[in-house]
């Protein structure tokens, strides 16, 4: 329970004795630096309902606390402002409740809750994953695991993008340019190896369209005339009729891609409980149109289309199904979404974890899903994040432009290992000992640059100052974690007691107070899908401790009750931020 829950019924019972008067909700707010205070009451709201000034009023409900409520030790009046100073005993009281709490902040799920799916990754098969993918990942995968701690049941899964043009693309490529290359033989990961035939399509492509402008072509006739995107199309008409030998081409260079992303999946530390892949669910949604015809939530064309008329919530008017009878991606989705409900009865709620270029489309697909009535559709998210940018501008896929999410990782440890070499931190290590080390500041570096941002902001990617081992990094966090393990290793007697300490140093306090706010902030991140919120406190959580290291003794203090609370407190500190780090996917190290 929080400092504002317990604090809000005395205060009601103060102003109905004082005043006679009932309020409903009490406002408090964090005090302000320069006031001594644990936590502040507005008092303006008050004076609607109470004929007096602030500092009165103030005045008479400070005074009542002190003398009625045991957790309350003495107070500051400060214009509209009642600053409330809390007594030691309740955080020490709050102190030796949670010490022994490994699972302290984390809500265990109940049964009887419905739970959320998270989809997060859903690349195409015909590339390796990259810096975008590596953020929408982390994103995906991070939120998910807040919101398991914040106390629901949450299944994590992906659609995979496994047919279409695209697709077609690399297999013909590999077909014509590939001379029989095949994982073995070109020492490449898989969707490494895919990859590369989709850039030798484009140049191939771009060559045609090129020859065929010099006879005269427009580029538009050029791009459309061009045989090998015609072959291409060839190609996607064969696999939708079940061609063999394009499907067991298909079947092929796919399994190349999936073993290929598996490895990068385990190297960036995420995973997922359920696999979709759009060749299983291209033609779903396509009987829900009907449903909606028959409830008058769609409407047919003369053309024989079926749409949505959205023009009254503000948005267009939206194609489920194309005169012709084929589907396009919202109808997809639709079916999709339903299916998945279907597998898993017990989903209440779906996060869909992608870029905000589609922000319109999931404004459209959730609002679809709603009038059809299903009363899943209103617990659904559109977790949308900004673009990652590179001091060098922009990726293309298909120029072979992109910044590879295995080389990124590679080339974070790379510059981890260079930049702890050069602060000379690691010269009792074994090269096996460095070479996990550096792995884990780099890939830590790395996801706490990129998760510390507010989802919907795009952030312009800087590896060397995400290594720094100062200011708001992953590795700065990760040092005070390892220092803290230092500090326990050191400790050569029994701190395992209940504390009996009478005292706290202001510095003591402030760090209880910080650990106090870590089940909020949990539940906080999970409501608004934001590991940002679980980054931010873990840092200000270690700026407090580094605060409290250089105020106080730990371990050359003379007072042995002192010294016992001060390595408790440091031991539950480290707790708190590897359990955090948890949340976001970040290891912690046990020395460094």
């Amino acid at each position: 329970m929080s400092l504002s829950q317990i604090l809000t019924p005395s205060i009601q019972k103060a102003i109905q004795a004082l005043f006679d008067v009932t309020v409903e909700k009490i406002e408090f707010q964090t005090t302000r630096k320069e006031f001594e205070g644990d936590i502040t009451m507005v008092i303006f709201p008050l004076l609607k309902v109470i004929k007096s000034n602030p500092a009165e009023l103030g005045s008479k409900i400070g005074n009542y606390l002190v003398e009625n409520v045991s957790e309350v030790a003495r107070f500051n009046v400060v214009s509209g402002f009642l600053n409330i100073v809390i007594a030691d005993s309740y955080y020490l009281n709050f102190f030796n409740e949670i010490k022994d709490n490994t699972k302290f902040g984390y809500v265990t799920p109940n049964p009887e809750d419905k739970a959320i799916m998270v989809e997060y990754s859903s690349p195409n098969t015909n590339k390796p994953l990259h810096l975008g993918h590596v953020r929408n990942n982390l994103l995906g995968y991070s939120v998910a695991e807040i919101i398991k701690a914040s106390g629901k049941k949450v299944y994590k899964t992906q659609i995979i993008n496994d047919r279409g043009i695209h697709i077609c693309k690399s297999m013909l490529a590999w077909q014509k340019f590939g001379n029989g290359e095949t994982l073995e033989s070109s020492n490449l990961k898989g969707d490494k190896l895919v990859g590369k035939y989709y850039v030798e399509f484009d140049k191939a492509y771009k060559a045609e369209i090129s020859q065929l402008m010099e006879t005269g072509k427009t580029e538009e006739e050029a791009k459309k005339q061009s045989p090998i995107i015609i072959e291409a199309q060839e190609m996607l008409k064969k696999w939708e009729s079940g061609d063999e030998a394009v499907i067991s081409l298909w079947k092929m260079m796919n399994q190349w891609v999936y073993d290929g992303f598996a490895i990068t999946y385990k190297n960036l530390g995420v995973n997922f409980d359920k696999y979709y892949y759009e060749s299983n669910t291209y033609l779903l949604g396509k009987d829900v149109v009907q449903v909606g015809l028959d409830k008058g939530v769609f409407e047919k064309d003369p053309d024989g289309s079926v749409w949505i008329d959205l023009t009254d919530e503000g948005l267009d008017r939206k194609i489920v199904l194309r005169s012709d009878g084929t589907a396009v991606y919202m109808t997809q989705d639709i079916g999709t979404a339903i299916q998945r409900v279907k597998d898993m009865p017990d989903v209440g709620g779906m996060v869909y974890t992608v870029g905000n270029e589609q922000d319109y489309h999931f404004k459209v697909l959730f609002l679809i899903l709603k009038k059809l009535g299903f009363d899943w559709a209103s617990s659904l998210y559109h977790l949308s994040y900004g673009m990652v940018d590179l001091p060098s501008g922009k990726m293309k896929s298909r120029e072979g432009t992109v910044v590879d999410a295995d080389d990124l990782m590679q080339d974070m440890t790379d510059t981890a290992k260079q930049i702890s070499e050069d602060l000379g931190k690691l010269d009792s290590y074994s090269a096996e000992e460095k070479a996990k080390l550096y792995q884990t500041i780099g890939l830590g570096a790395l996801k706490y640059y990129i998760l510390k941002v507010d989802p919907k902001k795009r952030i312009l990617f800087n590896p060397e100052e995400s290594v720094d081992f100062a200011g708001n990094t992953g590795p700065f966090i990760q040092y005070t974690y390892a220092r803290i393990q230092s500090i326990i290793r050191k400790a050569d007697f029994d701190f395992s007691a209940k504390t009996n300490t009478e005292e706290l140093h202001e510095k003591e306090k402030e760090l209880v107070k910080q650990i106090e706010l870590f089940p909020e902030v949990i539940q906080n991140a999970a409501q608004n899908h934001s590991p940002a919120l679980i980054a931010n406190y873990t840092y200000d959580l270690v700026k407090e401790y580094n605060s409290f290291y250089q105020s106080v003794h730990i371990l050359g203090e003379t007072d042995l009750t002192k010294k016992v609370f001060r390595v408790q407190l440091s031991q539950k500190v480290a707790e708190v931020i590897k359990a955090a780090f948890t949340l976001l996917g970040i290891e912690v190290p046990e020395r460094m």
